[in-house]
């Protein structure tokens, strides 16, 4: 016959730690707590009653603090304000870029340009759109961006680029401007085809004249759509 298990002893409670237990666990314990925890807020209270400098002086370093939180805020944005409209970029810069740091190029000059909410969207499945950006006057800016590591003397951005661009600017993305930016060379039929569909090219030699000089994109384009109406919300 195998020998019995002996069982694992069973740890008793002691009566007091039993008394203790229901001592903590009984109504007067907790009134106890409350009445003790009442009278530390009175006499905390009476102190600052008795002291009433410590209020006023507490109540003017948080005034204080707050002041100059404000006008830090303040100060940070006007400085990233004179940087934006100071932004300017020489094409060997932007030619030394990678592809993505192109499209964040793109997206702080239509900043500088004052749209606010530019930002970039570029990256798998953009359907075409690199950069949106809602114009002063209220337009909707899509912007697809191809980047020419070699410039001038990287391939050419063809028909097909712009067919992508036209076909889901407006129908996808309810661009009112439909932009395609490259630092590089446009063929001509890819111009033609934009003219054609109210396109918008800016080819390396537009691209200069608008990253190193003040104008606003819409100034260096031709024919760019007129404001949108105002309306009751804008």
């Amino acid at each position: 016959m195998s020998p019995r298990k002996r069982r694992p002893p069973v740890r008793r409670r002691t009566r007091r730690s039993a008394r203790r237990q229901r001592a903590d666990d009984s109504p007067v314990g907790l009134l106890a707590v409350g009445f003790f925890a009442l009278v530390l807020v009175a006499a905390v209270v009476d102190w600052l009653l008795a002291h009433a400098w410590v209020l006023v002086l507490l109540g003017a370093v948080t005034v204080l603090a707050l002041v100059v939180r404000h006008r830090r805020a303040r100060d940070r944005a006007r400085g990233e304000a004179e940087r934006s409209r100071s932004l300017r970029y020489a094409l060997e810069q932007l030619d030394a870029l990678h592809h993505t740091r192109f499209e964040d190029a793109v997206r702080d000059l239509m900043q500088r340009d004052g749209c606010r909410d530019a930002l970039r969207v570029g990256g798998g499945g953009d359907l075409g759109a690199d950069v949106k950006a809602t114009d002063p006057y209220g337009r909707l800016w899509v912007i697809q961006c191809k980047h020419r590591r070699a410039g001038a003397a990287g391939s050419a951005v063809g028909t097909p680029d712009l067919q992508v661009l036209n076909g889901t600017a407006r129908p996808v993305h309810g661009a009112d401007v439909a932009v395609i930016v490259t630092n590089g060379r446009v063929t001509a039929p890819a111009v033609a085809f934009a003219e054609q569909q109210r396109l918008h090219v800016v080819d390396r030699q537009a691209l200069g004249a608008w990253a190193a000089g003040s104008r606003p994109l819409w100034e260096v384009l031709r024919a760019v759509p007129p404001p949108r109406p105002p309306t009751a919300l804008s």
